[in-house]
């Protein structure tokens, strides 16, 4: 199919009727232009609610269970009256309340049990993208959109690693075209939930959180399409935090590397598994703002022909630094680093930075501070031998720390600029306590003391001018928060 456009449309852009009206006049302007599909997550805060009501589920609270589960039936409630009129709404209260007795028998079973298995738990939290492309898709039709709401589980064949499942691209492929493309052909439009799929056997799973920008890339790759548009509640990617930046501004264009390590290291514009399926057939995306749609945007490419320096800066707070030291010189550093490595990879640990150092080999790890008790448990079983013979030194966590992570792609073999960016950060007397640089040389990270670590991205900002060669880069003053 020629000239088929993808969009996502995030939590905040469907979390009220006036959103899901405003989402609504976007695709129908765009489906009269060119076959269209749109890709959804459920309204914003809800995943959270659904989530909270599992928890309480599980820990015997039915009080706190019911009352979860009427603020999710008010709220979907509430919005279907909003958006549709008398004599239009009942078939669709109907599927609301349907869908939302879904989620009770799931949750009450959850309660029975006294523990949510993954399996469970996948199936209960897609009933939040199950509801908003039900309220969407109604709209759209009453508003003489012909629209259809479709269960990604029908179409998206992942694995059955529950809670982070990854897609199986060709059954993908045929059971998308399959369903789709026959609704397309019509002029229909297809509202699909993200971030949800199902094993080959049907067994429902999901992609792991923020995973409908996942859901919307893969349905961009199996059906070719010509681009995929993500619509937010911020202008683009940006050169910086604005909440901490006051003067970054929006970048016209990134590359596909720079938007995933962006994601990667903090910045909360994609999922950091988003590019990947459309990276092979060098798919453009735009990350535009449903708030201000008349906004370029910024467009994510497969490159670009004229980058200079660093591009933008981004940063996490709730990390924590682990280090290793052997005791003394006679152990192998190099192989207790791999086997430690090893350990964290089987526990599905994601480290952010490793650096090393010193004739006895230490080295740290950086880790998200909610994945920091399972680190630990998996390096001192890991190394518990030489931990247990004092061959290495008790293991050092550091949760008082921040990570700042500069990208662009025209770092590579600029002279000097890591020599700035590091006096820009001691300028503002902020000590810092590990450095790490991918051999791409696309990425400098830095891990500084926690409480210097706004003042550290504010610093390196200005140093490297981000925010002006990005003004300068569009031809016009256009930066800050919408």
């Amino acid at each position: 199919m020629k000239d088929l456009l993808i969009m996502k449309f995030g939590g905040t852009s469907v979390g009220s009727a006036e959103r899901i009206r405003a989402a609504a006049a976007i695709s129908a302007e765009q489906r009269q232009k060119r076959p269209t599909a749109i890709v959804v997550s459920a309204m914003s805060k809800v995943t959270d609610l659904l989530l909270e009501a599992l928890r309480r589920a599980e820990a015997g609270d039915k009080p706190g269970l019911e009352s979860d589960i009427e603020k999710l039936r008010a709220r979907h409630v509430e919005t279907c009256h909003e958006l549709l009129p008398a004599g239009v709404r009942e078939p669709v209260l109907a599927e609301v309340h349907k869908l939302i007795g879904e989620f009770e028998r799931i949750a009450n079973g959850i309660y029975m049990l006294g523990e949510a298995p993954p399996r469970s738990t996948d199936e209960a939290v897609a009933i939040g993208e199950r509801l908003s492309v039900l309220l969407l898709a109604a709209y759209l039709q009453h508003t003489g959109t012909r629209a259809v709401a479709v269960n990604a589980a029908s179409i998206i064949v992942t694995d059955a690693v529950f809670g982070n499942a990854t897609p199986l691209m060709e059954p993908t492929r045929e059971k998308a075209r399959a369903k789709l493309l026959p609704l397309l052909e019509e002029g229909v439009l297809p509202v699909v939930t993200g971030f949800n799929g199902a094993t080959a056997d049907g067994r429902p799973t999901t992609l792991g959180r923020g995973g409908s920008d996942f859901s919307a890339a893969i349905l961009a790759s199996v059906l070719d399409a010509t681009e995929l548009w993500i619509w937010t509640d911020v202008d683009g990617i940006m050169t910086a935090d604005p909440r901490l930046v006051p003067d970054c501004a929006v970048l016209e264009e990134v590359t596909y590397r720079e938007a995933a390590e962006l994601a990667y290291n903090g910045a909360k514009v994609l999922h950091p598994r988003t590019l990947a399926p459309l990276m092979e057939k060098q798919i453009p995306v735009w990350s535009k703002n449903s708030f201000a749609p008349e906004k370029p945007g910024t467009k994510i490419v497969p490159r670009i022909e004229a980058s200079c320096g660093a591009r933008a800066v981004t940063s996490l707070s709730n990390v924590a630094l682990i280090s290793i030291e052997p005791a003394n010189s006679v152990i192998n550093g190099t192989e207790v680093m791999g086997r430690a490595l090893e350990g964290l990879g089987r526990a599905n640990i994601e480290v952010l930075a490793v650096s090393s150092s010193s004739y006895r080999q230490s080295f740290c790890f950086l880790v998200r501070d909610r994945e920091l008790p399972a680190a630990i448990e998996s390096l001192e079983t890991t190394l518990a031998l030489e931990l247990a013979h004092g061959y290495l030194k008790p293991l050092d966590v550091d949760d008082n720390v921040g990570l700042l992570a500069v990208v662009g792609e025209g770092m590579r073999g600029t002279p000097g600029l890591a020599g700035r960016i590091f006096t820009a950060i001691s300028r503002e007397q902020v000590n810092i306590i590990a450095i790490a640089q991918g051999s791409s040389e696309l990425t400098i990270a830095v891990v500084v003391r926690r409480d210097g670590l706004e003042k550290a991205v504010r610093a390196v900002h200005a140093e490297s001018r981000m925010g002006e060669h990005a003004r300068r880069s569009r031809g016009a003053e256009y930066g800050g928060s919408h």
